[in-house]
């Protein structure tokens, strides 16, 4: 119910990564207005009063903002996981609120003009080229484009657009055959017709959040990110806090502040992916906003007991964060190689974990979903959340994904015992299951190991590079097994082969073993036909349990 006794709150976003922005303001007593392009969008139910604007839209946002300011007043504008900072950051220079400046947000939301302001400070940043669409209309024009990348940076290297987020559009390039196809594919999914290319960064990724206010920079969730699938950059979770050296650790805050400090960000949330390489840290980007991928709203606050996003809420409402500033620890600022700026970005701080966070998400191969069910039930009190993605329902088809928007769905367990938090969330993602429809033309595709010249390799296997898979198919029928009587026991039939040191220790994308999906095979399908060992095997092998059960089920019709 819309209150007009109450000053209002804007945000931006009625998504998922929204809720926790959404329910902070409505803590504070704010009258929380909410607008997204979506009317339908989860969080809509949660707000006030609701608008359908597209979060682009600046004018349209700037015209509400000026009609709530009139009706009640306006106590802040936010957002948090969108692509969109600079929409709030250009509302709130208009009207006076708190906010970095519009053109601090758009150079952490365009990352060419990123790039060129880490440039222009000595900030740890790889080498870079801004390509366009013209510049990919013929095949002369991207040979040309091609060699002036080449001139300046060697394979591989990173291709994205220069403004979305999730990892859309975003690849690794290792080969000139790579190359067309990755960059029109990259300038498709920007919004401006526009892409980077950037030399590639070896090393551990870690994702960074803070809080930046009254020249301090507040780190507010510190996490390992687990990135893999190349040439892809898939991140399959986090786990937070990351364990490192300290002088490793204070480097990395350091070349944050310093990145941070030269985009010119003063008032706000602030959020960094960078690497440690064997240069030491390397930015990979920094926005001006919290993140998302369930980590400023989910894990960071299960972990710290402190909801970061009502503290970065009071800094946008002009109200200081007095939980925050209490309870913080000073960090040694350790100034980069290179940095040309003599002063200390920020006073440093961190506001530590008390407990870990693991995040995992689960994937599926590609096909058509025929159901989803729990192999187990979860009892582990160690598993907070169970997320799966709206868009993954029965029917729909789902593939192995290319970008962080194509996963599954996201589990989060959270202990005071690291390990018992990373092997809980294992465990609970191991025992997520997807049925697919069989004789679905897209998952025989993958089943046959087909790729393309331009993603060689592409999409994997659960448990084997293309040469072995390559090579068990070539067992003669015996060796493989010979056949799987009806009915009968997998996990008692798998052949000898599998059952060695090599092969026994490899685990899948869900975390099983060989052993282990064999055992989840017999509860899945107690009953199923006489089955082709060296196909069943070999199809287990491409696509782990869900390729099994496929065959199965197709052997079954």
């Amino acid at each position: 119910m819309n209150d007009s006794r109450k000053i209002n709150c804007l945000i931006l976003g009625a998504g998922l990564m929204q809720k926790p922005a959404i329910l902070a303001s409505k803590e504070l007593g704010y009258n929380t207005v909410v607008i997204d392009a979506d009317a339908k969008a989860v969080c809509v139910p949660l707000a006030d009063k609701f608008y359908q604007i597209d979060l682009k839209a600046k004018e349209q946002i700037l015209e509400l903002a000026e009609k709530l300011q009139k009706e009640g007043g306006l106590k802040a504008v936010f957002t948090a996981g969108t692509d969109f900072s600079a929409s709030v950051s250009y509302v709130c220079e208009k009207l006076g609120l708190h906010a970095h400046s519009h053109e601090a947000a758009l150079n952490a939301s365009i990352k060419t003009r990123m790039r060129q302001c880490f440039a222009d400070k000595g900030v740890p940043s790889p080498a870079f080229m801004k390509i366009t669409e013209k510049e990919l209309v013929d095949k002369s024009s991207s040979e040309a484009l091609l060699k002036q990348i080449l001139g300046k940076m060697a394979f591989p290297v990173v291709v994205k657009p220069v403004d979305n987020m999730g990892a859309r559009g975003c690849r690794m390039v290792r080969s000139e055959a790579e190359f067309i196809t990755s960059a029109e594919a990259a300038v498709k999914a920007s919004r401006s017709g526009c892409a980077i290319v950037e030399e590639y960064m070896d090393g551990p990724e870690y994702s960074i959040d803070a809080l930046v206010y009254n020249g301090t920079m507040t780190i507010t969730g510190f996490a390992e990110r687990h990135i893999y699938y190349p040439p892809y950059f898939i991140e399959m979770g986090h786990t937070m806090p990351a364990v490192l050296d300290k002088k490793i650790h204070d480097e990395l805050i350091s070349a944050f502040a310093e990145g941070t400090k030269a985009l010119g960000l003063t008032c706000g949330a602030a959020k960094a992916d960078i690497k440690y390489t064997k240069n030491g840290p390397m930015i990979g980007e920094i926005a001006g906003r919290l993140s998302g991928g369930y980590m400023s709203g989910w894990t960071y606050p299960y972990a710290s007991d402190l909801n970061l996003t009502k503290q970065g809420l009071l800094i946008a409402s002009g109200e200081k964060p007095e939980e925050l500033v209490s309870k913080r620890t000073p960090v040694d600022y350790i100034k980069t190689a290179g940095y040309i700026p003599s002063e200390k970005p920020y006073e440093l701080f961190e506001y530590t974990c008390a407990r870990t966070s693991a995040e995992r998400a689960w994937i599926s191969i590609p096909g058509t979903v025929q159901y989803i069910e729990n192999i187990q039930e979860y009892t582990d009190k160690a598993v907070f959340d169970v997320l799966p993605r709206a868009t993954v329902g029965l029917g729909s088809e789902v593939d192995f994904p290319r970008n962080n928007v194509q996963k599954c769905g996201n589990i989060i367990c959270v202990s005071h015992n690291r390990e018992i938090a990373i092997k809980a969330a294992e465990d609970a993602v191991s025992n997520i299951f997807i049925t697919l429809k069989p004789n679905d033309e897209k998952t025989e595709r993958f089943l046959s190991g087909a790729s393309t010249e331009d993603e060689d390799k592409f999409p994997p296997s659960a448990f084997c590079e293309p040469e072995e898979l390559a090579a068990f198919s070539k067992l003669t029928e015996a060796e493989a097994g010979g056949v799987i009587p009806k009915d009968m026991s997998v996990a008692a039939c798998i052949p000898a082969v599998l059952k060695t040191e090599n092969w026994s220790k490899r685990v899948d994308w869900n975390y099983n073993t060989i052993l282990q999906t064999a055992q989840k095979f017999d509860i899945l399908r107690k009953k199923h036909p006489e089955l082709n060992a060296k196909a069943f095997w070999r199809a287990l092998l491409r696509g782990g349990l869900q390729a099994a059960v496929y065959y199965s089920d197709k052997e079954a019709l």
